[in-house]
C-alpha cells in the first residue's frame, strides 16, 4: 500500500501488527527436532521472514524494508543450536522468562544469562546458540539486520551440522 496514495486510516491499519494477529508457527525450526525434541521453539514473526526460510507468503507480516523482526518462543529446556549467520548482526531481547545465551569459538564458550529487557547483539559471522535452563517458557525478541536474510550455517561443532532442512 503506497502511503502518499493510500487512505491514511487503512495505511494506518496496514502498518500495524498486534499480538492478536499473530500466529505461533512451530514448524519454521522443526527440522532442527532431528537432532533431539529439545530443539522444538515457535517463531512468531511480524516483519519479514526472519532467517528460517522463506516466509515471503505469511501474510501476517509486514515485508521488510531493511530488518526483521520476531518474536521466538522457547519452551522449558529448550534450544537454539549453535549457528553462524555471515551475512547480518542477530539480536537477542528478552520479553518473558531467562535464556541462557553463548558466544562460541571453536571449542571455547562464553556463556550468560539474559533476562527481562536484557538484551545481546551478535555481529555477523559470530557463532551463537541459546538455551533455556528455566521450567517456564522464554520469550524474546529476535532482530536481524537485513531485508532477507540467509539461512544460518551450522559450524561443525553444532549439533545441527548435516542435518538438512528436508
Amino acid at each position: 500500500m503506497d502511503y502518499q496514495t493510500a487512505d491514511l486510516a487503512e495505511y494506518a491499519d496496514s502498518i500495524i501488527l498486534t499480538r492478536e494477529s499473530r500466529l505461533e508457527d512451530w514448524d519454521a525450526l522443526g527440522f532442527q527436532t532431528k537432532a533431539g525434541d529439545q530443539f522444538a521453539r515457535a517463531q512468531i514473526r511480524y516483519v519479514g521472514s526472519g532467517a528460517t526460510g522463506d516466509h515471503s507468503s505469511d501474510t501476517h507480516t509486514i515485508k521488510s524494508q531493511g530488518f526483521t523482526f520476531s518474536n521466538m518462543l522457547l519452551p522449558a529446556g529448550a534450544e537454539g543450536p549453535e549457528h553462524t549467520h555471515f551475512d547480518a548482526e542477530e539480536a537477542f531481547f528478552v520479553l518473558e522468562g531467562e535464556i541462557e545465551v553463548a558466544v562460541h569459538r571453536g571449542d571455547e564458550i562464553a556463556k550468560r544469562t539474559l533476562g527481562y529487557r536484557d538484551m545481546i547483539v551478535v555481529p555477523a559471522g559470530v557463532p551463537r546458540s541459546l538455551k533455556n535452563n528455566t521450567d517456564e517458557p522464554a520469550l524474546f525478541c529476535v532482530i536481524i539486520g537485513a531485508q532477507k536474510p540467509q539461512v544460518p550455517t551450522y559450524p561443525e561443532t553444532s549439533v545441527m551440522h548435516g542435518i538438512t532442512r528436508d
